[in-house]
Order: structure tokens, then sequence, then C-alpha cells
């Protein structure tokens, strides 16, 4: 099993500190502390590509994991090139209240914005 713990900044995923501290709230309400946040990139969505966060606990072969003030970002190695310099925010206005995804490798999206290609 091999982890990469650091890659380079172009390669990486970037979470904001919103974005971290909410991810904190939420696994301090499950009371896990043992959870990673993983992101991954699945076939699907309005696009061809869809994004999908979720509380993780496995560890996979070939994981690129980043640390963000405790919490963990974990991405799969078939995932990681998609998602290499994407921005994760957290956003809590009267018009929108979730996480969004900023991807420079995204060539289109659609409006549902779970769905790039």
């Amino acid at each position: 099993m091999t982890v990469q713990d650091e890659t380079t900044a172009s390669e990486s995923i970037i979470l904001s500190d919103a974005a971290a501290s909410k991810v904190k709230s939420l696994l301090e309400q499950e009371g896990r502390d043992d959870l990673a946040l993983r992101v991954a990139v699945q076939p699907g969505g309005c696009s061809g590509l869809r994004y999908q966060l979720f509380f993780d606990e496995r560890s996979l072969d070939g994981d690129v994991v980043k640390d963000f003030g405790g919490v963990k970002v974990v991405t799969d190695r078939m995932s990681a090139p998609y998602l290499g310099g994407a921005s994760i925010d957290f956003v809590d206005t009267i018009e929108k209240q979730g996480f969004t995804i900023d991807n420079p490798n995204a060539t289109g999206s659609c409006a549902c914005g779970d769905s790039f290609s």
C-alpha cells in the first residue's frame, strides 16, 4: 500500500479555511476523528464526469493525501489528474449553501455544478 503524503501545488487539491472548518464541524457532529474527506471523480452527470465528496475511513493503494489543519483530504490515483489544482470552498449565503469546486481542469460544466468535462 502506497500513500503519497506530499504533492506539488499544481497536482494537489486546495481546501479553503471555510471548507476545512465545515468539514471539522461535520466530523465533530458524527463523533468521528478517523475519517478523511474523499474527493473523487466518477463517470456520469450531464457533462460526462461528476464530483463526489464523502467521508471515508479507507486507505486505498495510490491515494494522494493532504492535510489541512487536521482535515485529511484524500484523492484516489484515478481521480487525482482530474483534480490537480482544484480548490474546494464552502459557501453559506442566502442564495446558496454547500461545497463548491473550482477546477482549472474542467473544460465545461452544466448548470447543476456537480458535473464537468
